[in-house]
């Protein structure tokens, strides 16, 4: 069931979306988990219209934030203000009241409004003054970075950026890729006559399915020791946390569930590992300055580690 509602989740999304089968898999890998995406890419690459597409075909409501360095956390949170008809105060809800939201240029914020997510990202809740507010389901936060223009802005914080269940970039298309959009978009937004496909409660009852996937003992010892080699290789100074583990784990349950199975397989930690561990490392300066990145060091390590194989 997983499988057949997540192809038809990504043919509609594909309508609008072009040559990007991996990213659209990978955010609906973090829907299933209800995890949070960051995307770090240069503008006009389709971050804002990939997070419009899933909430159109999931019927959810969108609200998107544009982050600047005025913006207050209650203008993200909300506020209580007095209602002199009522003679009381009254919540009024902010933009994360919303099931889908674009956090544009998050890192442009200041530290204090960015940690007005922390709490939603984790907990499904926000607290205004002494009262907390449920947020409703499906939640999903997809936050957006320029890697490029860092005049100006406020880098996330390690404690944010382990909020993030993975961090991706769509990156730019192909020959073939660009010319299709060209054409796609042609003569009209196809976005604008998207209909929905999915109903937010499939997505509830989904992602609670996913949790039922079976990793089996080796696997799962697998992918311990390569979240535990982080910490011990030479090049990183902070390796992944349990955190980082236990984000690893859901993610490789919901692409064996998307891809059908009712189990994990080695391949599926390979694959799964640079996304989900990529922004929560930190490695040595003079790894930097040899040229080599953190996703280097991280195949590095998934090659390393031995893979579990089926006894014969």
């Amino acid at each position: 069931m997983i499988a057949e509602t997540a192809a038809r989740l990504r043919e509609n999304i594909q309508k609008v979306i072009v040559g990007k089968d991996d990213i659209i898999d990978l955010a609906l890998i973090a829907m299933l988990c209800e995890g949070h995406l960051l995307l770090e890419d240069v503008p006009g690459t389709g971050k804002t219209t990939l997070a419009k597409t899933i909430a159109a075909s999931l019927g959810c409501t969108f609200r998107r934030v544009q982050f600047t360095p005025d913006l207050l956390p209650s203008d993200l949170t909300g506020i209580y203000y007095y209602n002199q008809k009522a003679q009381e105060f009254e919540y009024r809800s902010g933009p994360i009241m919303s099931q889908i939201l674009l956090a544009d240029e998050i890192n442009r914020a200041t530290p204090r409004t960015q940690s007005a997510l922390l709490e939603a990202m984790q907990e499904r809740q926000v607290t205004v003054d002494v009262a907390t507010h449920r947020l409703p389901r499906p939640f999903l936060v997809l936050a957006t970075q320029n890697p490029i223009e860092l005049e100006g802005t406020f880098p996330l914080p390690e404690a944010q950026l382990d909020r993030f269940l993975m961090k991706v970039a769509i990156g730019y298309p192909d020959e073939e890729g660009e010319n299709d959009i060209l054409l796609r978009f042609e003569k009209s937004d196809p976005l604008v006559s998207l209909q929905q496909v999915v109903q937010p409660q499939e997505i509830i009852q989904m992602q609670s399915d996913v949790r039922q996937i079976n990793v089996e003992a080796s696997v799962r010892r697998y992918l311990v020791q390569v979240c535990r080699a982080t910490r011990e290789h030479e090049e990183i100074a902070l390796g992944a946390s349990p955190r980082a583990t236990m984000a690893l784990y859901h993610t490789c349950q919901a692409r064996a569930a998307i891809e059908g199975r009712t189990f994990v397989i080695p391949d599926d930690v390979k694959i799964m590992t640079p996304h989900v561990l990529i922004h929560r490392l930190i490695v040595n300066p003079q790894t930097r300055l040899r040229g080599r990145t953190a996703e280097d060091v991280i195949r590095e390590v998934v090659d390393t580690v031995p893979v579990p194989v089926e006894a014969s």
